[in-house]
């Protein structure tokens, strides 16, 4: 949606077709935002090389037929896709329909989709300078303009007064992704208090399905919000010194995009993938790392409070953290989708 909208920046005329499927959020988001939204069937495709994976070629079939008729259909001058169930079968309808193909890459370690897609293009966008994805060009992650354009700074007074924050605290942001994150939630419940004692405030994004904490509002101490969902991730990172989260692709190049110092709780599950994002923020100086299994209210009170209650350090982490932090990602992948149409038009596209 961060390229779509850059797109129509660039050029309000602009066609833009967002391919999805019936299980996808974007049945909700696409259309919400403006664009229009033509649905494939999904074929999941294994994470890594398996037996099942001499099934997906059968399974793709009807999937890349029904993807090509849509970019027949809208007359596409180039193919963008971000990895995911629908990014394979949309590669492949374009190098049948003979359309350049621009991939991105969010995740440190590249799935198989675009390990794919990279294949068939010559303009292939990472989001980190350690991804493996090969003759790709960094660029970071297109990031929501709220974003990308946020002034910690100068929004903060707005932003805690917006949550119902104290303006001198430190504060600690607390999320675990749009859908919450029990390990997340049980530590932050079980060490709010101290951290409380210490003279830190909590805004806390449980989840819309997990429930909220019971919180004794004392006279007196610092404040503990706890909210379902953070609709404003504009105003919480605002509002915010430091964050303890999840780290996937999209939160980590938001926060070193904004240069808000984080606490990083890779997802255990996958391939990895969370780690590996986490990890050039975290050697630039700019964040902490701790694996699931280990983050604990003994761990938070080690190594986040520290940090939450040192001025100089805070600010040295930011900085770290924002000189990291790509805030034109989505610009650059305009630039990279009219130099793979200009490409494709002057004969130069890959067979």
């Amino acid at each position: 949606m961060a390229l779509a909208d850059a797109l129509r920046r660039h050029d309000p005329s602009v066609g833009i077709t967002a391919l999805g499927t019936e299980r996808g959020l974007e049945t909700r988001l696409v259309p919400e935002r403006g664009y229009e939204l033509a649905l494939i069937p999904a074929v999941p495709l294994p994470r890594k090389p398996t037996p099942e994976l001499i099934t997906v070629p059968g399974r793709l079939r009807g999937t890349v037929r029904a993807a090509q008729e849509v970019i027949e259909r809208v007359n596409a001058d180039a193919v963008v896709g971000f990895g995911g169930y629908v990014a394979m079968p949309a590669y492949l309808a374009a190098k049948r329909a003979g359309v350049p193909i621009v991939v991105h890459e969010a995740n440190a370690r590249p799935g198989l989709a675009n390990k794919i897609g990279a294949r068939y293009s010559d303009f292939v966008a990472v989001s980190t300078p350690d991804s493996k994805l090969r003759d790709s060009r960094y660029i970071g992650i297109p990031l929501r303009r709220t974003i990308a354009t946020l002034d910690r700074g100068t929004v903060r007074p707005e932003a805690r007064h917006h949550f119902g924050l104290d303006q001198r605290l430190p504060t600690l942001l607390v999320s675990g992704g749009s859908q919450g994150a029990r390990r997340l939630n049980e530590t932050v419940q079980a060490i709010a208090p101290r951290l409380q004692q210490y003279g830190v405030q909590i805004l806390h994004a449980v989840g819309p399905k997990n429930e909220l904490p019971t919180i004794d509002d004392i006279p007196g101490m610092p404040p503990y919000r706890a909210l379902p969902y953070l609709d404003r991730m504009d105003l919480a990172y605002a509002a915010a010194d430091m964050m303890l989260c999840r780290a996937g692709a999209m939160t980590v190049a938001e926060l070193a995009a904004v240069g808000l110092p984080a606490a990083f709780v890779p997802l255990p599950i996958g391939n990895g993938e969370q780690r590996l994002n986490a990890q050039p923020m975290v050697k630039a100086g700019g964040g902490l790392l701790v694996d699931d299994a280990e983050l604990s209210p003994d761990w938070v009170l080690k190594n986040v409070l520290p940090v939450l209650t040192d001025p100089a350090r805070l600010w040295e982490m930011s900085r770290a953290a924002a000189e990291f932090g790509r805030r034109d990602a989505d610009d650059l992948l305009v630039q990279m989708v009219y130099e793979a149409i200009e490409a494709a038009r002057g004969g130069r596209r890959r067979g």
